[in-house]
């Protein structure tokens, strides 16, 4: 989002929330007639107090009259209560559907961003722009657009009452709207800048504790949790020192409308008082005129909250709607064709590539894979081998040459096609929260929980499974902590058999695998490999003497192509690699 000045981005970023309020217009209406009604009832009040007081004074009222005027307030007082009462459960519904859409908006906006943004951008501050930002959005919907208008219609009414009654005293108390001006445009341009620095903190913080969490392991194995909880305690610090300044700010605006209210009524007494002695207004005039001006204070108070509150939500928004501002890199082609399945055969013609612009991580690589065959990359790391993996699969697009798949540039294939046709294993295995089968399935409705279980009985994860509380019912803990890697790995190739990929990619599938599993792997992967064009990046090379082809790269570049042992023969890059891998592990 290009920047303007800060009022113009507010105002734009204000209008960008009320779109979502728009659905419930009529909902925000029925609400704001529920509100005026209120207002009426809140501005008659002061009439009946008038009249009952001048009916004690002055004896004008019969004591049955004075009673009916207390039984009209108690009944004004019951129906604000009601009246209330409606305002705030609707508008708690309207705004919960409000936040859930803007929520599911950012959500399904940030499922299509690339790869490339995730790694610019902490999880803890991401978090933080679907959660925190959008609850404190909520409260501008919930408790702001209704009351806006309402405390608007207060003042307007208290201001034409008070004329009407008597100009003069009237033009006296409201001598003391410039002041309120001036204090309010200084409070809110301040506010504005302390509640950016206030998210901004936020999700630091957030980033921060996302970030160590996950990495808890590193930190406790270099004894690092003082360090680590020093910094989290500066970063902490901050944010309290953000909130305080703000605190700081609200409670010099809150007494400065104090003391004009007190001024107001000293005003009132003072004035208000000559004129009653001289016999021009009543007792319960002035009275009336009390509450009055109490009543004008109490919106102007609220609206410098709701502005608050508004600084608040705007400054959330922001952040919320820089993401949904970010546009997607990978998307679809206007001419994108669909593809069921693939035959397999990848080709790589000519491809540059560079993640920062003009550092090339590939160089003018050219190579093809034929339907079902098994090609291995080796390197040393940085060489390119997982970028090669990356690209097929379209996480990145390349600056120069074609990636095609079965003759199609994977430019013009639906993203989605692509991906479901390639299946991609890696170290690392990713378990969600949930249970087996849905960490199989993956949501997909089209999987039944047959196709579940036969999956995990072909990859041989069923043995371990049936052993489980609950089978494919058993709870997963976050990323699978429970499981053994060896297992995660194998819950991985049910996943990937289950949704029948046409290509297989694996980042050494099984590096770090207990003795115990690595037998199942290794018969589980025979099987997913059969029928199937296989990409393996390869890091231990006694795993890949078998495959088809071995392409060998070296900063960008392929040094070396050939099966295994005419490599061997060449004596060139990969023989110094296996050379050097094979005495390391004789020793």
């Amino acid at each position: 989002m290009i920047r303007q000045d800060n009022q113009t981005v507010n105002r734009h970023t204000v209008r960008r929330m009320l779109r979502y309020a728009k659905p419930y217009a009529g909902t925000f209406l029925f609400v704001l007639l529920l509100s005026i009604s209120t207002v009426a009832l809140e501005l008659y009040q002061p009439e009946l107090l008038e009249q009952a007081t001048n009916a004690i004074v002055y004896k004008t009222c019969t004591p049955h009259e004075i009673v009916i005027l207390g039984l009209k307030y108690l009944a004004t007082v019951l129906a604000i209560f009601g009246l209330t009462y409606g305002q705030i459960t609707t508008l708690s519904v309207v705004g919960q559907k409000i936040i859930y859409n803007m929520r599911t908006d950012i959500f399904r906006h940030l499922t299509t961003l690339h790869m490339g943004f995730f790694n610019d951008n902490p999880i803890g501050r991401l978090v933080t722009r679907v959660t925190n930002d959008c609850e404190t959005v909520n409260e501008m919907f919930t408790s702001v657009i209704v009351n806006l208008v309402s405390s608007s219609c207060v003042l307007v009414g208290v201001i034409a009452i008070m004329l009407n009654k008597h100009v003069k005293l009237s033009l006296a108390i409201f001598s003391v709207i410039p002041f309120i001006i001036v204090s309010t445009l200084v409070f809110t341009k301040i506010t504005r800048k302390l509640y950016r620095a206030i998210r901004a903190r936020i999700s630091e913080l957030n980033a921060f504790v996302a970030e160590h969490v996950s990495g808890m392991k590193v930190v406790q194995i270099f004894t690092a949790e003082k360090d680590t909880a020093e910094e989290f305690e500066k970063q902490s610090e901050e944010l309290r020192k953000a909130n305080i300044r703000q605190l700081m700010c609200f409670a010099i605006y809150s007494p400065i409308h104090t003391i004009l209210n007190i001024a107001s009524l000293l005003i009132l007494l003072i004035y208000g008082g000559k004129l009653v002695s001289s016999g021009v207004l009543l007792v319960g005039t002035i009275i009336a005129f009390q509450r009055y001006t109490t009543k004008f204070f109490d919106p102007i108070q609220e609206l410098a909250e709701n502005f608050n509150v508004i600084q608040s939500a705007a400054a959330a928004a922001e952040r919320i709607f820089w993401i949904m501002d970010t546009e997607a890199e990978i998307t679809d082609a206007p001419d994108a064709v669909s593809m069921d399945h693939f035959e397999g055969h990848i080709e790589f013609k000519n491809v540059w590539f560079a993640y920062n612009k003009g550092e090339w991580v590939l160089k003018d690589v050219s190579f093809e894979v034929l339907p079902g065959q098994k090609v291995a990359f080796v390197g040393e790391t940085g060489a390119g081998k997982t970028t090669i993996q990356n690209l097929i699969c379209r996480y990145f697009d390349i600056q120069k040459g074609q990636i095609l798949i079965d003759g199609v540039d994977v430019r013009k294939i639906k993203v989605a096609d692509l991906r479901r046709n390639i299946g991609q294993m890696l170290q690392d295995v990713f378990l969600f929260a949930g249970d087996i089968k849905s960490n199989i399935r993956l949501n997909e409705e089209g999987i039944s929980d047959t196709d579940v279980v036969d999956a995990a009985k072909y990859v041989n994860a069923d043995g371990f499974i049936s052993k489980l509380d609950g089978a494919y019912d058993h709870e997963v803990i976050e990323r699978g902590a429970a499981f053994s890697a060896g297992q995660r790995q194998l819950l991985s190739f049910a996943r990937t058999l289950a949704f029948k990929p046409s290509v297989l990619i694996l980042d050494e599938a099984t590096a770090n695998i207990d003795t115990e599993t690595e037998a199942l792997i290794q018969d589980a992967l025979g099987k997913l490999m059969e029928g199937r064009t296989n990409i393996i990046v390869a890091h231990r090379l006694s795993t890949i003497q078998n495959c088809d082809k071995i392409i060998v790269m070296h900063k960008g570049e392929i040094v070396e192509e050939g099966s295994h042992q005419e490599l061997l023969a060449k004596g060139g890059t990969y023989f110094k690699l296996y050379k050097l891998q094979y005495e390391h592990l004789n020793n």
